[in-house]
């Protein structure tokens, strides 16, 4: 019964002292770019056995170097409430759940883009659903404590768009050649049309699949509402 108690509480403290740690990270965060996700020190640490010459290349640059192209192209492929809910889609979590008890698994989750973010900040890839209930807490943590657009400049900053590519800088150079702000609207389609699979894309360049989601992003660009920023 002692041990029991014993991994109970050991189980409690460390639950506490992650969230806390998450806490003041995001308090930094208003601020102060990421230096690293946990995103991108797990992937880079499994590129490291299946493509060892992949380098990391995050480049953070302010919202008011991204291209409003693609602001409006991820939020109309990922997001179109964003500008709106307190950080969860009630709609599209319960589609979600309706769609995994269907297939038996945990195959969708309806993540916002707030959840994307604290995803991406500090948890796996995995699917169970404590990880779902962390996500959900902090992504909670995230929006109690930055606004719209600050949210939205660390989601457009760390996004996965490649092999060791993180953000929309790099995404841009490296895909096309030029800066975040001069992406043309079929650019930030297609960019945004990778995000759900960035790695496969990349493998498949002639996937006919991406131009398809592209035109359907670029159909709702128009109506996208952004955040509003300071910045």
């Amino acid at each position: 019964m002692k041990l029991l108690k014993w991994i109970i509480s050991s189980i409690v403290m460390l639950f506490v002292l992650f969230n806390v740690y998450v806490y003041g990270s995001l308090l930094t965060y208003r601020a102060v770019a990421p230096h690293r996700t946990m995103f991108m020190l797990l992937r880079m640490h499994e590129l490291t056995a299946t493509r060892p010459e992949v380098r990391l290349n995050y480049q953070w640059v302010p919202y008011n170097r991204i291209s409003p192209n693609l602001k409006k192209a991820l939020i109309a492929s990922e997001d179109a409430r964003f500008a709106e809910h307190d950080g969860f889609d009630w709609n599209g979590i319960r589609t979600a759940i309706k769609k995994n008890q269907q297939q038996g698994k945990f195959a969708s989750g309806g993540s916002t883009i707030s959840q994307q973010l604290a995803k991406n900040l500090f948890l796996s890839e995995s699917r169970h659903y404590w990880r779902k209930g962390e996500e959900a807490l902090i992504t909670s943590m995230l929006e109690a404590t930055m606004n719209k657009d600050r949210i939205f400049t660390l989601y457009l900053n760390v996004i996965e768009w490649g092999y060791g590519v993180y953000g929309a800088q790099a995404a841009s150079e490296t895909l096309y050649g030029r800066s975040a702000m001069q992406l043309t609207a079929q650019q930030s389609a297609k960019l945004a049309a990778r995000v759900p699979r960035p790695l496969y894309y990349i493998d498949h360049p002639h996937d006919k699949e991406i131009r398809r989601k592209a035109n359907i992003i670029l159909r709702r660009m128009g109506s996208a509402q952004l955040p509003d920023t300071d910045e």
